[in-house]
């Protein structure tokens, strides 16, 4: 839920409640919406209750996400009764081919899928009519963030062309649509120069940028720049350097034009991190899931990335207990793990999507079983990330600080390059060396690593 704002004086403008569930994808949908309707002289609600109308974007990837979704709208109903669902969800079928958020909620106003902001808007207008011009008013020019003022997710374009077969991504937000690269610099910068000191990069394959349009160039500054992610992360390094801030990749598939963007992590100018969602190690597996790479070829990938990039960190997801999924098959993930070195890992236990092809695959194992193999990769995860943590005992390390008292010399907690938020640990910061030295949220701090806590480190500003 949003807070209270209220653009100008506008002390009556309409209110609009608003919950952004999902992914950071999803967040940014969100972000747009928000953007706009702050233009537009709406204001934001704390409560359903207190609001004129309520929007919820939604997810729908998974069955607890489906229902948590459903929920929200449910209580949003129940509080307010004027709501407008977007979202993944909104995109979903339910029984008999009918919209499944319809089927159970039919009092909904109006329901769209994702990436709809005109959509959304549309829907607005017809029940709350917006409060004054657009052109005459002032919004941030980084638009409204539901983030912390100091990072931001920057999305560059929408869509999968692949067909994993445990996914239902592509029939909810399409085939790959690549942003143009001077609307995605433009905006990069626009952050930058609103204080974010984090660019958190993120699609849903974002090593793909480009390949819808044939890595046509477009245009930024009067300069021409390909559509293409190395050209992408080069021109986002340039931009970033004079803000002194990060820029971090997520969602990048394995592909080996993806060597090219190390060389501008080994000079420092894009983070050392890459989030690379590798879901499985044993060929079979990834061919039954129809991903587009195998284990043997990733391991050696990533040990020219490591020569390339020793500080490189390598964070990934995979799943436990897809059908078929032998004892040997499972084993060679456990293998891959421990070889591999990942360093923040997580897992999920396969569990069926409607609409997905995977739930046509023989060999399902029960529940119990794909629960018990995701507590083993972690156990496995864990073990291995411990170790590589311990490495850091004695280094010094840049840390943006994400939280402190309000003197801030008492301490405070912090991310390292090897740490992106929410999904990664931290840096516990202990109170400064120097007495006036005071840590404030948004800033970078040098800190002298001296232990390990679990996932995170502990770590005393110099």
């Amino acid at each position: 839920m949003t807070q209270d704002t209220a653009p100008g004086a506008a002390h009556a403008a309409p209110r609009i409640g608003f919950v952004s569930l999902g992914c950071p994808k999803a967040l940014t949908d969100s972000e747009l919406i928000l953007t706009q309707l702050s233009a537009e002289g709406y204001a934001t609600s704390k409560s359903f209750a207190g609001a004129d109308l309520v929007i919820v974007n939604t997810c729908g990837f998974i069955d607890d996400a489906v229902k948590e979704s459903l929920d929200t709208i449910g209580e949003a109903l129940a509080e307010n009764g004027r709501v407008i669902v977007t979202g993944c969800l909104g995109a979903k079928a339910g029984e008999g081919g009918e919209n499944l958020v319809r089927q159970v909620h039919p009092k909904v106003l109006a329901v769209t899928g994702p990436h709809a902001t005109a959509e959304v808007m549309d829907a607005v207008h017809r029940h709350v009519p917006k409060p004054h011009d657009p052109f005459v008013d002032l919004v941030p020019p980084m638009g409204i963030k539901l983030t912390p003022r100091h990072y931001a997710y920057l999305k560059i374009s929408e869509g999968c062309n692949h067909r994993c077969t445990f996914c239902i991504i592509p029939s909810m937000r399409g085939d790959l649509v690549s942003r143009p690269i001077g609307d995605v610099l433009g905006e990069a910068r626009r952050l930058f120069e609103g204080g974010v000191k984090e660019l958190l990069v993120i699609s849903q394959d974002t090593s793909a940028y480009g390949v819808d349009v044939q890595y046509r160039p477009g245009f930024f500054d009067g300069r021409p720049v390909k559509t293409r992610f190395v050209d992408l992360c080069e021109s986002l390094a340039r931009l970033a350097e004079p803000f002194g801030a990060w820029v971090r990749l997520h969602y990048v598939y394995p592909y080996p034009h993806v060597d090219g963007v190390l060389p501008l992590m080994a000079e420092g100018r894009v983070l050392p991190y890459l989030d690379v969602p590798f879901q499985h190690a044993h060929p079979a597996v990834l061919q039954r899931m129809k991903r587009p790479a195998s284990g043997e070829r990733n391991l050696e990938r990533l040990q020219r990335w490591r020569e390339a990039c020793p500080e490189l960190v390598v964070r990934s997801t995979f799943i436990a207990g897809f059908p078929g999924e032998t004892d040997a098959e499972f084993q060679a993930l456990l293998d891959f793990l421990r070889e591999a070195k990942i360093d923040r890992a997580g897992c999920f236990a396969y569990s069926p999507v409607e609409g997905a092809a995977a739930n046509a695959l023989p060999g399902a194992l029960p529940a119990a079983e794909r629960e018990a193999r995701r507590a083993e990769v972690m156990a496995v995860a864990e073990a291995v990330s411990a170790e590589r943590l311990r490495r850091r005992v004695g280094s010094s390390l840049q840390v943006l600080v994400d939280r402190a008292p309000a003197l801030g010399r008492q301490g405070g907690v912090g991310r390292s390059y090897a740490d992106a938020p929410e999904v990664d640990g931290t840096v516990r910061l202990l109170p400064p060396e120097k007495i006036s030295k005071t840590l404030k949220v948004g800033e970078f701090t040098r800190a002298r690593i001296v232990a390990t806590e679990g996932h995170d480190l502990v770590g005393v500003p110099t």
